[in-house]
């Protein structure tokens, strides 16, 4: 065990380091990095203590008094960043199922829920409503991965992620105004008092969350903040606004926060996105050092205390509840049965239902509320329950009902014109399904009648957020003449898909030998780019000469007699290698990379002179 006196700053590298990295090996995984936060937890907790006799974290030990104000303050930041994320003005714009999720869903799956945690669970009617109102919530943190791994229609993806979005912090809000009101019940108050001491709380907390959220948004559309302190000055914002209304009106700081993230979120602020990003990068450490020391303060007689009442109430709200309200609010919003059966089935509870219950239970705890300490550990078993679950069964459930779209991953091409229409054929040749993405409808025009996918609007604009599901794709190439556009697009594309997976043409045109955007002085700066697509760094004016000289897409498979050095001895040198589809259907987009992959199966697409050393054997083995 970490003595706590000499070993803080080990501490600190501990929590923080465990969870990045549980982070960091979910994403290799593809797993919602939920599940192993709170897995290297519970291994540095609970389960130390049993295997070797003592736990190798004791966060109340090493922090003392100051543990819980330290969770306070985080919480307050996750919730921020969550509020942050709701714009209002886009749930308007939305399909009807979404509101229906939000304005129906919510309030009906609360009620269903605080029915079974008290009558199934045991639970007081108090911690029932607030439990309830927690793991009635899905997490957009742990859905989004579970999108990308089913390959889901884009309305069902929608449905699942805008709900996630919007309902996690009215949830987390929900719980904090239940515990406002045990709090008030607990001083003695009569039920009168009690509710006008709460009413006067959260209008305490609404108040100053609005004011600051006001003020904050004049001030930078004033220009009165320079750029760079923009996201800094947020984030000490929100804990000074979280320390004055929890100063003013106990435990009303949470409010306060939420309230703050709301109006700004709301405000059109022209900085908003790199505030959510700054935020967002927070936002990860706190969660991760948040999971880490909440799992690691359950002890093996907390997590002893969960009797079967409390697995039976879990199970009625994951298999029950959720798919009765989710059916109940749905009707007449144009899902299917089979959609609304799979988003009943589908949701798994995420990051803020976890933190808010484990900084609301040490409340109640040290305020004598003793039943309060299952509140923890059933929270914890109802998130580890549904990501699990819904992890195994998101994929066979969509492929049951009929819902998965089958075939390799989807790659989405922005700008339309001859090169990468060209590209978008010789794909569906080889059964790699592609979405074709531009605001021309003439343009378009071509792609419609070949049977592609087309989405006919900006891809930067705010609607393109929830009718162009980003998770429906595995990459992104803009292929468009504005070499500006397309790197501003790969930007906004980079945090959902991953920098590693958005590509754009070269700006720079020039031979062969010289064509490397990276050492051009003059051209858009790497890193404010997406990756190269063309590996010899050929640009938008160098592709179209060449289509129109003859140049054409030609796909390749290799095979054991057919290896990579022969099929590179066929294509030339002039030959620019674009993607490969691997036998397990995962596609890559080759861009300036060094290596080709060679395993047998592989399909590779290049652009090359037509006819060019193209040998019986290469078509053999394209044909197999």
């Amino acid at each position: 065990m970490i003595d706590a006196a000499s070993d803080l700053p080990l501490t600190i590298a501990i929590i923080t380091g465990s969870g990045v990295a549980a982070q960091w090996l979910a994403w290799r995984l593809r797993v919602p990095s939920i599940v192993l936060m709170m897995g290297a937890g519970l291994l540095l907790g609970p389960i130390a203590a049993l295997t070797l006799g003592h736990p190798l974290l004791t966060p109340d030990e090493s922090f003392g008094d100051y543990l819980r104000p330290m969770i306070a303050l985080a919480v307050a930041i996750i919730l921020f960043e969550g509020g942050i994320t709701l714009n209002f003005r886009e749930l308007r714009d939305t399909t009807t199922a979404v509101r229906r999720m939000v304005i129906l869903a919510f309030p009906l799956g609360w009620a269903l829920a605080t029915l079974a945690l008290h009558f199934i669970g045991g639970l007081a009617w108090d911690l029932s409503a607030m439990i309830g109102a927690l793991l009635t919530i899905t997490g957009p943190t742990v859905v989004l991965p579970l999108l990308r791994q089913a390959k889901l229609p884009p309305r069902i993806a929608s449905v699942l992620k805008w709900e996630g979005i919007v309902n996690d912090p009215i949830g987390a809000l929900a719980a904090v105004f239940v515990f406002e009101a045990i709090h008030q019940t607990q001083l003695g108050h009569s039920v009168g008092s009690a509710a006008l001491a709460l009413g006067f709380g959260i209008a305490i907390g609404a108040v100053l969350g609005f004011v600051s959220g006001i003020v904050m948004s004049h001030a930078f559309r004033r220009g009165w903040v320079p750029e760079p302190m923009k996201a800094p000055l947020v984030l000490a914002a929100v804990l000074v606004c979280y320390a004055i209304a929890d100063a003013l009106a106990a435990e009303t700081g949470l409010v306060a926060v939420t309230v703050f993230g709301l109006v700004v979120a709301n405000s059109r602020l022209a900085s908003i996105e790199e505030m959510r990003r700054f935020k967002e990068g927070i936002a990860s450490i706190l969660v991760a050092s948040v999971f880490v020391v909440l799992a690691a303060s359950l002890t093996p007689a907390a997590l002893g205390s969960l009797g079967w009442q409390h697995f039976a109430a879990v199970a009625a709200i994951i298999l029950v509840v959720r798919p009765v309200a989710v059916f109940l609010a749905t009707l007449g919003s144009g899902l299917s049965l089979a959609e609304a059966t799979f988003i009943g089935l589908i949701g798994p509870r995420g990051v803020v239902a976890a933190a808010t219950a484990g900084h609301l239970s040490v409340s109640l705890l040290q305020s004598g509320r003793e039943d309060a300490a299952v509140l923890a550990p059933l929270v914890f078993l109802a998130v580890f329950a549904s990501v699990f679950g819904c992890g195994f069964a998101v994929a066979p459930l969509a492929r049951g009902l009929g819902l998965s779209e089958s075939g390799p991953e989807r790659l989405l091409i922005v700008g339309a014109n001859p090169w990468s229409l060209g590209l978008a054929d010789a794909l569906k040749k080889a059964e790699v399904p592609v979405t074709i993405a531009d605001t021309s409808w003439r343009r378009l025009r071509a792609a419609r009648l070949a049977g592609h996918e087309v989405y006919y609007g900006e891809v930067l604009s705010e609607t393109a957020d929830w009718r162009l599901e980003p998770s429906r794709f595995a990459s992104l190439v803009a292929v468009t003449p504005n070499d500006a556009y397309n790197a501003l697009v790969c930007i906004e594309y980079a945090p959902e898909l991953g920098r590693s997976h958005v590509f754009q043409l070269s700006g720079f045109d020039g031979p062969a030998e010289s064509a490397r955007v990276d050492d051009d002085p003059s051209a858009i700066a790497f890193t404010a780019r997406g990756r190269t697509l063309i590996r010899r760094g050929r640009g938008y004016d160098g592709l179209a000469r060449d289509w129109w000289s003859g140049w054409r897409f030609k796909a390749t498979r290799l095979t054991e007699e057919y290896s990579l050095e022969q099929c590179l001895e066929d294509a030339g040198e002039d030959a620019d290698f674009v993607l490969a589809r691997r036998p397990n259907g995962s596609i890559s987009l080759l861009g300036n990379s060094s290596k080709l992959p060679d395993a047998p199966g592989t399909l590779l697409i290049r652009f090359a002179r037509q006819g060019a050393a193209a040998g019986e054997r290469e078509a053999d083995a394209a044909g197999g």
